[in-house]
């Protein structure tokens, strides 16, 4: 399987495309004047302490107050206490770290539990622990990677070295690999320490790399066979990274000169704008509707045009497959996270059921953010959870309309016109006028002139006034105005 990533840098925004075989897997956009802070170290303030919910708000000097639970607030023993009035008080500095992004109106999540990570490892200052990817299988390579980085710890005669957790990048490191990360953490944490001593509250300590940096730290595996840039100033500023941290991958970057766009090379644009729609079409003919919410994200499965060649089952079993690995595609490139529902088209074939969940199981392996399939309700649905740190591609690039106010819906013409008749009733009964003037869209001014002509004159001879309309080009179909003549 041949895989790519793309890195688009303006000076407004970055951006990442991850390419598996010229198909979009995943997008990354970074705008330049409101970077992600994920990650992101800050000497914060308690402003508010909420006994009844086991949390604290501290300012981190954003423009919400961030949001900590007694769970994430450990003592110097590392272990948490259940009452968050004895953790912590108003006024209060306390170093934390961002766990989630601000997302919608909540806050940035926190926690005291810090972790930095490297190429091979995250190191956890605070902590013993040393742990490794669920990912790294192998219980031959689990046992070495553990006992590497215990011979690294002895030969550097570090005390109080703080925990380890290896990274799926891990498996196959050499000794004096991790050792190079291990000392780099180290150098690091130094300095976060020294400054965690001397900064004012709220001030940030350590800012996490930039997202063409980050994409080479987190989302660079064996199968990646390219990393074209587009930027000579960040494909510098990138090798020199690779030749102080991995230099293994060093042949693999390319910077691309061309005058056309990058992204437009591979089409990404063009997927990027399908990525914003609810309706994804499959292969087959069938389609998947997408809905984000709130609380959760529900995905229905439809046959649509496909027919078949067989039965009925065979159909529909055709058709959940292909939807099994579209929408494990979709939760990557959309970054859709939290409880995610899926209504799949009912099977009565048991092992039907078990072969579209494991190849949904499947899918979601290649998937870096932590997912869950925790099973099918009695009404049939898949439930399944996948971690949000991020805002989702949507809410990084809408907002909700200002026509419908997010829901997705307009009020019809028919119904506005309604709306109009009953405002002119209530103004003829609290005010003397000579006539009423209405300013409206020219879809609802159209049917007022047209399919309403008759309701108008009915309204006029029982107001005993005129009514006239004029069509604002500028309003929205459910935007009005009503003036006293």
């Amino acid at each position: 399987m041949s895989e790519e990533i793309l890195i688009n840098i303006t000076p407004m925004e970055s951006r990442v495309a991850v390419v598996e075989n010229g198909v979009l897997q995943e997008v990354h956009v970074e705008r330049t004047l409101r970077r992600g802070i994920v990650g992101n170290i800050y000497k914060g303030k308690v402003v508010r302490v909420l006994p009844g919910m086991q949390a604290a708000f501290v300012d981190i000097g954003l423009d919400r107050a961030a949001f900590i639970h007694a769970s994430e607030i450990s003592t110097r023993e590392g272990s948490a206490v259940e009452s968050i009035s004895a953790l912590v008080h108003e006024g209060q500095s306390l170093v934390v770290q961002v766990t989630k992004d601000p997302i919608g109106s909540k806050g940035a999540r926190l926690t005291t539990q810090l972790s930095i990570p490297s190429r091979y490892l995250v190191y956890m200052p605070r902590t013993s622990h040393v742990g490794i990817s669920l990912k790294i299988e192998d219980e031959a390579e689990r046992e070495r990677l553990k006992q590497v980085v215990a011979d690294c710890i002895a030969a550097e005669g570090i005390e109080e070295a703080g925990g380890f957790i290896l990274r799926t990048a891990a498996d196959g490191a050499r000794a004096d690999e991790i050792l190079v990360d291990i000392r780099y953490l180290r150098r690091l944490w130094e300095q976060i320490s020294a400054q965690m001593q001397t900064a004012p509250s709220p001030s940030v300590i350590y800012e996490d790399l930039s997202l063409a940096l980050r994409t080479l730290r987190d989302l660079v595996n064996p199968r990646i066979e390219k990393i074209r840039i587009d930027s000579r100033e960040t494909f510098q500023k990138v090798t020199q990274f690779v030749d102080e941290l991995m230099p293994e991958i060093a042949d693999r970057l390319e910077h691309y000169p061309g005058e056309r766009p990058i992204f437009d090379l591979y089409g990404v644009e063009d997927e990027i704008q399908k990525a914003l729609e609810r309706k994804v079409l499959l292969k087959s003919g069938g389609y998947l509707i997408i809905d984000p919410t709130e609380a959760m994200t529900t995905i229905d499965v439809n046959t649509g045009a496909f027919v078949g060649h067989r039965t009925l089952e065979e159909t529909i079993f055709k058709t959940n497959l292909e939807a099994a690995t579209a929408i494990a595609r979709q939760l990557r490139l959309r970054n859709l996270g939290g409880i995610i529902i899926i209504d799949f088209i009912d099977m009565e074939d048991e092992e039907h059921q078990r072969q579209v969940l494991r190849t949904l199981e499947k899918q979601l392996e290649r998937d870096h953010a932590k997912t869950n399939i925790i099973g099918i309700t009695e009404l049939g649905l898949v439930q399944m959870t996948r971690k949000r740190t991020r805002e989702s591609l949507i809410q990084v690039l809408c907002e909700p309309c200002s026509c419908c106010q997010g829901r997705g819906l307009l009020k019809t013409a028919e119904t506005i016109c309604y709306e109009i008749f009953r405002e002119i009733l209530r103004e003829a009964r609290a005010y003397q006028a000579e006539g009423y003037l209405v300013l409206a869209n020219q879809k609802v001014v159209d049917r007022l002139l047209d399919e309403e002509s008759g309701n108008v004159a009915d309204l006029e001879a029982f107001i005993g006034r005129p009514i006239k309309f004029q069509v604002e080009t500028m309003y929205s179909q459910e935007q009005y105005d009503v003036v006293l003549l």
